[in-house]
């Protein structure tokens, strides 16, 4: 591997090839790793909210119970924080999808604080944590195994594998490092640039797809022409979810700032699980957790629901994102955004029945994601895979245009930390890493 090209030199077929070896590791490991964290959560949750409610001859659904669960698991959390070294990682809140690797000794407590986080009940997905953990392992993996592969190389196609394995296909890895690749100005051919982050986005997929058959489609109506009326739905259901996700995006620094003003995190973490549990008890079940099981369960028993209850349930949803956010749980804000964006769109087809539920959901799930993940790849990939519908594409397409003016100069859903003090005779480092290194 002694003809490795610079950071910013277009990478030659003989360099993809070599490479692909690695990239096709770096995502079967990344797809284990989920499964794995996956597996141990789903363990951890059926003894909380199956076996032990059982043995005891309690109902799980019933409020006390979730508010003890909830608030025990923010006291666990908390401990972890505050006693076991690593203490949980970073603050998720201040965190984006793509990081620099971590330490490996900080490991085990951010994998111990998310599964208790995953099987609880908060309203948090895996994605943020679960990208950290695979980028530390597989920085430090690859630099035994292949020393002369960047670093920076290894953690863009991490986080591609990890990607890939989280939503079942490398089509969204391809669409997020789309926008990585083009902010990057390094010239080449896009997909000389996309390819190690797409094998090992197919090699993290198709791994977990054989383990666990991750499904996103939920069984709806089918929508197959697009109607005149159809946009004007769609340009308003997008539009409402957009400002929806925004009330979160603004409330969400006020509501961190108080919670971290306490200082000990077994307080207000604990404070935080409190509150996620008298949340959960006015909600129901169907307001825990990461939100992707729930998401089918709403849709496909949206007729049981009065739009009342829908917009209850959203309101829960959206305050309990806040929340678990803000509170100190680790935790991403991806998959708990699309259960909302989900909320919206059943609620608009019951209060308006002649909207398609297709056009309903789709557009509502893009105008939340659009907002919480600040891509629109994503938002309109998350449309799309969730009605399961291509007919929907070009008007998901369409919404998005105004759904990202009123979002493109807002803030983040993201806890700016202040920088460091820098050296003046430190050398400054490239802001992104080539995907093509």
């Amino acid at each position: 591997m002694t003809d490795q090209p610079a950071p910013t030199d277009v990478p030659t077929i003989r360099t993809l090839v070599r490479l692909a070896v690695p990239a096709v590791i770096v995502g079967v490991v990344s797809a284990l790793v989920l499964f794995a964290l996956d597996w141990i959560a789903d363990i951890v949750d059926k003894g909380i909210w199956t076996a032990l409610p059982k043995a005891i001859g309690v109902d799980p659904a019933s409020g006390w119970w979730i508010f003890g669960v909830l608030s025990i698991t923010g006291l666990a959390v908390g401990l972890v924080v505050w006693l076991v070294p690593g203490h949980g990682g970073p603050d998720s809140a201040t965190t984006e999808l793509i990081e620099p690797p971590l330490k490996l000794a900080v490991l085990p407590s951010l994998a111990l604080v998310t599964v208790l986080a995953l099987a609880g009940g908060v309203s948090l997905g895996p994605e943020n944590p679960i990208i950290a953990i695979n980028t530390a392992l597989l920085v430090a993996l690859v630099a035994r195994l292949w020393p002369a592969v960047p670093s920076q190389l290894i953690v863009l196609i991490t986080a591609a594998g990890t990607i890939g394995a989280l939503f079942g296909t490398p089509v969204a890895a391809a669409l997020v490092f789309t926008g990585v690749v083009a902010a990057l100005k390094t010239g080449g051919a896009l997909w000389d640039r996309l390819f190690l982050p797409l094998v090992a986005a197919a090699a993290g997929s198709l791994t977990m797809t054989l383990l666990q058959h991750p499904k996103f489609t939920v069984p709806m109506p089918a929508y197959t022409t697009t109607h005149p009326i159809d946009i004007l739905s769609g340009l308003i259901i997008g539009v409402i979810a957009t400002l929806i996700g925004l009330v979160a995006v603004y409330v969400f620094p006020l509501v961190h700032r108080l919670f971290h003003s306490i200082g000990n995190p077994v307080i207000y973490i604990t404070l935080g699980g409190m509150v996620l549990g008298v949340l959960g008890a006015i909600g129901g079940p169907i307001t825990l957790f990461k939100g992707l099981s729930q998401m089918s369960e709403l849709i496909q028993n949206r007729a049981t629901y009065s739009s009342g209850q829908l917009a209850l349930i959203l309101v829960v949803k959206l305050v309990a994102l806040v929340i678990a956010a803000s509170a100190g749980f680790r935790g991403g804000r991806i998959f708990p955004s699309v259960f909302i964006g989900a909320a919206v769109g059943v609620l608009a087809n019951a209060l308006v029945p002649s909207v398609p539920m297709a056009v309903a959901v789709g557009c509502a799930i893009l105008g939340v994601t659009l907002v919480i993940a600040r891509d629109g790849w994503i938002a309109i990939f998350l449309g799309v895979a969730v009605t399961g519908s291509i007919a929907v594409l070009p008007l998901l397409c369409l919404v998005i245009l105004p759904t990202w003016l009123m979002v493109s100069r807002t803030p983040e859903m993201r806890i700016t930390l202040p920088a460091p003090a820098k050296d003046p005779q430190t050398p400054s480092t490239p802001a992104s890493p080539s995907p093509g290194a």
